[in-house]
Parts: structure tokens; sequence; C-alpha cells
């Protein structure tokens, strides 16, 4: 039988270097089967048909939706998201993230997690969704809050935390109901409140599982992000002060490669859940129909025998970096995404010289059941 092991409270990219070394699948504390090999995780993430995404007893639209039901979804929301349909939102992000590095810059002390990921998380998704400025701060405190619920185990503040952000988006339809009225000019929200899927109107369910996968998941994702690729960037001027220089030079795409792979020696988003749709086997194990597996993706895109043994190689790496999945399910939002990060690590190259660590307070690794760093103190030297 597989070990079994516990991973609350543990920081799981440790956890699973350690484990991968010695088995290919464990068992958690919630009896779920974890794949930690490249290899098993690419193969369950490719075979819909085998391993459902339908796990959630909530509606996920389409995270949690298989086949051709999850090809129309995928559909509707892909035209969103697309690099066309992108380009006239980058010179927001642009200067969102040039203000929000120049508010921090030369201050004694700036979480890159809270003051740098989390407020350029908030500000540059409701610039793209066209949410007013007052929802700012609302999120911001949910984000803080969600996080502790989520750590705490505890159902019924999760439901709480689920209730007021699900009030939130009625906040923000309400605001592309109105401006839409008063200006003529539709939002990103308005667009989807108007969409359709099959020939009908999306449902008003629908709707706020689509907006809940864009925001809710999102924002914390990226300001995870962000606080590990600062992370990086400090250790690295550390060890040579002409590193922020280097970067400097890059060009668009090699910006990108880089980030990527320092994110997927790092990844804070840590796996997806699957359930098997018949009795099969993977990664030598014997599985009922009804197993929930979980894709880990911390631990695959840090498999040696793919990537070797902590080696940094954007360019080498780039065909097998899956720090957005793989498969059908594919991040939606993986062009937004890279785009906001490209354009975020662009604003701090511009306008620090120096990412300067604080020597009474160190980094502090997050802990299940997120990934990545819980805070990156760092001084952003003008």
């Amino acid at each position: 039988m597989p070990e079994k092991v516990f991973t609350a409270g543990r920081d799981l990219r440790a956890l699973t270097d350690t484990l991968r070394a010695k088995h290919k699948v464990v068992q958690n504390e919630f009896g779920e089967w974890v794949l930690l090999h490249y290899q098993d995780v690419v193969a369950a993430a490719k075979d819909d048909r085998t391993f459902s995404s339908g796990v959630s007893r909530f509606l996920q639209i389409p995270n949690g939706l298989d086949g051709d039901e999850h090809t129309v979804y995928r559909e509707l929301i892909d035209k969103y998201l697309t690099a066309q349909a992108l380009e006239p939102h980058l010179h927001k992000f642009k200067k969102i993230a040039r203000d929000t590095v120049a508010e921090q810059l030369n201050k004694n002390n700036t979480d890159a997690v809270h003051d740098l990921g989390a407020v350029f998380a908030v500000r540059a998704q409701c610039a793209w969704l066209g949410w007013p400025q007052p929802l700012e701060p609302k999120l911001l405190q949910w984000m803080q809050d969600n996080h502790a619920a989520t750590r705490s185990g505890d159902t019924a503040q999760t439901e709480q935390i689920a209730k007021r952000f699900d009030h939130m988006l009625e906040q923000a339809f309400a605001y592309a109901r109105e401006q839409a009225q008063q200006t003529g000019q539709r939002s990103v929200t308005a667009q989807l409140d108007n969409d359709e899927i099959k020939g009908r109107p999306l449902k008003e369910a629908e709707k706020v599982s689509i907006l809940r996968n864009w925001t809710a998941g999102d924002l914390g994702s990226m300001a995870l992000c962000i606080g590990v690729l600062m992370a990086y960037l400090a250790q690295q001027q550390l060890k040579d002060s002409a590193y922020l220089e280097q970067l400097q030079q890059y060009s668009d795409g090699q910006l990108e490669q880089w980030i990527d792979e320092v994110i997927r020696l790092d990844n804070p988003f840590i796996s997806n859940r699957r359930i098997s749709t018949c009795p099969t086997q993977i990664a030598g194990i014997d599985l009922p129909k009804g197993a929930v597996v979980r894709l880990n993706w911390i631990s695959a895109n840090r498999d040696e025998a793919v990537f070797g043994a902590e080696q940094f190689c954007p360019a080498q790496h780039a065909e097998h970096n899956i720090v957005y999945g793989v498969g059908r399910h594919i991040c939606p939002g993986r062009l937004l995404a890279t785009a906001q990060l490209r354009l975020f690590m662009q604003a701090v190259l511009e306008q620090v010289k120096q990412v300067q660590l604080i020597s009474d307070r160190p980094f502090v690794r997050a802990q299940s059941p997120t990934g990545g760093y819980a805070s990156v103190p760092v001084v952003l030297q003008a």
C-alpha cells in the first residue's frame, strides 16, 4: 500500500520533493491518491474519460465539466481570453503595474505577496472585468479572509466567505448593467451578462460560476506568483548585483519564459482533483471507481527525471513546463496571467535598482493548502 502522509500545515514543495524520491503515489489524510511524478500527472490530466473533473458538488465552469459539455462552455470562455481580446486591456495592466510598484519604492518594509501581488491582482482584474473601484478594498480583505478560512478547514467559515464573494459579484453585475445603460459601453462583465450558451441566455448560476473562476481563485494565485517572482529576484540579486540589469535586456518572450521557469520551480498552485469513472490503474496502483486523485502540479513540475535537479533553464524546459496544466483542462486564463505577470515584472525592472532583503524578517513559506510564500518582506530601492 502507498504511504499515507499528512499535508496540513506543511510546506508542500519540500514535502513532495522528499516523497517523490521514494514514491510515485501517496495517500493524503483525506484518502485521496496524490500523483507525484510528471508522466503520471500528465497521463491522468489528458485522460478525462477515466479521470473526471466532476469532483465538486458545486457548479464549476469550466473546471468541473467533462467531454462535450466542457468543450461547449470552454468555447464560450476562451473568446474572452484570446490575445486579440486581451490586447485593448494591456495598457491598463501596464499602468496599474507601474503605479503599484511606484507606491512601494523606498519603503522600509514591503511585503511582495500582500503589498505588491494582492494589490496588483485586484486592480488588474477589476480593470479587465470593468468592476467599480470601491470593490477593490473589499476584494483585498476578502482574499485575506478566504486564505484564513481555507487554512482553518472550517466548512461554515468557508461557506460564509463564499456568500460574501457572491454578494460582491451581484454588485459587479449591477454596476456593469448600469454602466452599459448610461454609456453604451459593455465591459467584459456586461458582455458575459448578455452572453448565450446552446442557443439560450446564460443562467445566473452559470454567470456567477464563470466570474468566480476568473476571480476567486486567480486573485490569490496571482498574488502568490508575484511573491515567488520577487523572492527569486531578491535571492538572485544577492548573488549577482547585475542580475536586474541582465533581465532588463530580455525580450517579452524571454521574460515570459523566465517567469514560467521561476514559477515551475515554486508553483503556488498546488493541485487539481479528479475522480475515477471506472476501476483503473495508474502509477502501478489499482484504483476503484470513485477514487479521488490529486494531480500534484508542484511535484510534477519539479520531477528530476524531466527537468533535472534544480536546473534553471527557461528555454530548454518550456516545452514540458506545465504551470498552467495540460490537456483539455489547461488554464483558460494562461495568456491573461502571462501578460499580467510580464507587465508587472517589467514595471519592477523599469523602476527598481535593487530588491533588498530585510535581515530581521526572513521569507515565510506558505503551508498547505497553498504553495509559494505567505510573506516576502523586501525593500524596493529606486
